[in-house]
């Protein structure tokens, strides 16, 4: 039996003219939103249309033709970052280990993903402030990290004063952020190996443990 849609009996119709249009299209669509992300890792903020059209290898005029606006394409750019960033969410640990393993764990996959964010980080937090797409997409990840962290350190968090629980939640969270990393690599000198030894031994102190030579983890509740 044939087709009419598809021509003879189990064949495909060719692409049409507007096949080949949208597909240039989408091509040309994800080229701009690459450009604009491999512009923000090297550490540019404001990579204007011409860097992003030789980046992407379109016209600067054509830019702007596969996105609304400019807030479209950065919602893309954003969108693509978390499906990069995503597979370093992942959290091999468990509120049941000692506190010394969950530590060691939590600690080698922020660093994981913080190290991911890499320059994107810096360049978010340089646009948030007149960005609001962008200030958002912070809130929304930082939360996230707080509750992993939270989570993760229940047990030794619930067994604190309400107020001393803010303090350490609030401490904690600061000692494991991008920022934190940033300095302690940047501003300090530290190399990784040393950044994961501090930023382990901080939260060993903030959630009850020794952190004097060869702790364990003995602190735990």
């Amino acid at each position: 039996m044939t087709d009419t849609a598809t021509g003879a009996a189990g064949s495909t119709a060719p692409p049409t003219s507007a096949d080949g249009r949208n597909q240039r299209r989408d091509r040309n669509r994800d080229a701009v939103v690459e450009s604009l992300l491999g512009l923000y890792r090297e550490g540019n903020p404001g990579p204007s249309a011409d860097q992003i059209a030789e980046r992407a290898g379109i016209s600067a005029r054509s830019v702007f033709r596969y996105f609304d606006d400019a807030d479209a394409m950065v919602r893309a750019a954003i969108a693509r970052q978390q499906a990069h960033l995503a597979p370093l969410y992942a959290l091999d640990a468990t509120s049941d280990l000692p506190l010394a393993e969950r530590i060691e764990r939590f600690v080698a996959a922020r660093m994981r993903l913080l190290e991911g964010m890499g320059e994107v980080g810096r360049v978010a937090r340089s646009l948030a402030a007149r960005q609001p797409l962008i200030l958002a997409e912070l809130a929304r990840i930082r939360g996230t990290l707080r509750r992993q962290l939270t989570g993760l350190f229940a047990p030794q968090l619930d067994a604190l004063a309400p107020g001393e629980r803010e303090a350490a939640v609030a401490a904690a969270d600061v000692v494991t952020s991008w920022e934190s990393l940033d300095l302690m690599r940047n501003d300090q000198g530290l190399t990784r190996e040393q950044a994961v030894a501090a930023m382990a031994a901080a939260l060993l102190r903030l959630l009850g443990g020794d952190a004097g030579p060869g702790a364990t983890g003995g602190g735990d509740r």
